[in-house]
């Protein structure tokens, strides 16, 4: 099998999260979020087991993609249930917990799997599906009541509705005029391209182009890749809890922006800084930048949930998925027509857009939804345009 080949079964994995964050996102709101949390698991449990039995190319990559559109409903109700049931006191430090185990996820998964398909390239299909059977179960059987804990709609929680006396407009009932209606929040739009910028700019241009550089510009071996990522990814894990912390307290607004141009000089540093200690150093800042995306926007994404929310987090985790898929192809675009420091000076660039967009967001920690004007009418639509 050809490397293009091995790559679009990945391709096509990510492509169907993508494809299938709305549609998912309507799900959640339509059964909730425990449901639909155990059937995207099992249909990745289901269809990894069955890619593992595969006989060709084609039944391998449609399964791949069935367990993509399974993993955008996990991912979705799994962020959507943890958003409306975390007080926003505490919403960045979950985050921040929840980022960390994908963190440790991705970095335990490809090690583990390694070393399995040295044995056999089908074997590790199997052991996938069948620890997935696991969470599966425990979404299903022990999530069942979390929706009953879900946090009711306050002016203190800075929800996404106008409370005028004891009377609050609650969000509209069909989601996809609910994401129209939402798009003009400022705050939703901030956080939705700061982690579209932290998909485009790190997980994508990251993960693309930085084994390229080494190899091209550093003349490196791949060890060096693998160190690289290594201080990124620990820098990353390191500030997930204090970044949340920060979040909770200073704001969601300020920590966004410190991410944007944090990573951003991180990136910049790789494009005009050489040697393999400026390297080093520009993958630890960009690491220290990304831990910050992690938790501050999908913080403030929380604070603006107002009951359920799948359509809006499938929107703002789509975001990030279209940045993580179309950042290799303008990177690599750039790098062949251009140079390396202009595929890393497009990133950064995305991210200082981003940046600009967070400091032109209200603040959402806390923050009271302000009464309706006299004569102004008391809509769901009125209560987005914040």
């Amino acid at each position: 099998m050809s490397v293009a080949t091995a790559a679009s079964v990945i391709s096509a994995f990510a492509l169907m999260r993508v494809i299938g964050a709305l549609p998912a996102g309507r799900l959640v709101d339509r059964f909730g979020e425990s449901p639909v949390m155990a059937a995207g698991i099992g249909i990745v449990a289901v269809s990894s087991i069955m890619a593992g039995f595969s006989r060709s190319f084609a039944e391998l990559l449609v399964l791949r993609g069935v367990g993509g559109f399974g993993s955008a409903m996990y991912s979705i109700s799994a962020q959507a249930l943890l958003l409306a049931t975390v007080p926003s006191e505490q919403r960045g430090r979950a985050s921040g917990l929840y980022s960390g185990s994908f963190l440790i996820g991705g970095i335990g998964g490809p090690a583990i799997g390694g070393l399995i398909s040295a044995w056999s390239l089908r074997a590790p299909f199997f052991i996938y599906g069948i620890m997935l059977l696991i969470p599966s179960s425990i979404a299903l059987v022990r999530l069942r009541g979390a929706a009953s804990q879900r946090l009711p709609s306050s002016p203190k929680t800075g929800c996404l509705g106008w409370v005028r006396g004891k009377n609050t407009v609650q969000a509209p009932a069909r989601p996809f005029s609910s994401l129209a209606a939402v798009l003009r929040n400022r705050a939703y739009v901030a956080a939705a391209v700061a982690n579209l910028a932290d998909g485009f700019a790190i997980l994508g241009v990251r993960s693309a182009i930085i084994p390229l550089f080494v190899h091209a510009v550093l003349h490196k071996s791949p060890v060096w890749t693998g160190i690289g990522f290594g201080v990124f990814t620990g820098l990353n894990g390191l500030v997930l809890l204090p970044g949340g912390r920060l979040a909770d307290t200073l704001g969601r607004r300020p920590v966004i922006v410190a991410g944007c141009l944090i990573s951003a000089g991180g990136l910049v540093m790789l494009a005009v800084l050489p040697g393999t200690g400026a390297f080093l150093a520009a993958l630890a800042v960009a690491g220290f930048g990304s831990g910050l995306l992690d938790v501050a926007p999908s913080a403030m994404i929380g604070d603006l949930l107002d009951g359920r929310g799948g359509t809006l987090v499938a929107a703002y985790q789509m975001a990030g998925d279209t940045g993580a898929v179309t950042g290799p192809v303008a990177a690599g675009f750039l790098v062949d027509s251009v140079s390396y420091s202009a595929a890393f000076g497009v990133a950064a660039g995305v991210l200082g857009v981003a940046a600009v967009l967070g400091l032109a967001a209200p603040e959402t920690r806390g923050r009271a939804a302000p009464e309706p004007r006299q004569g102004a009418e008391t809509s769901t639509t009125a209560s987005y345009e914040q």
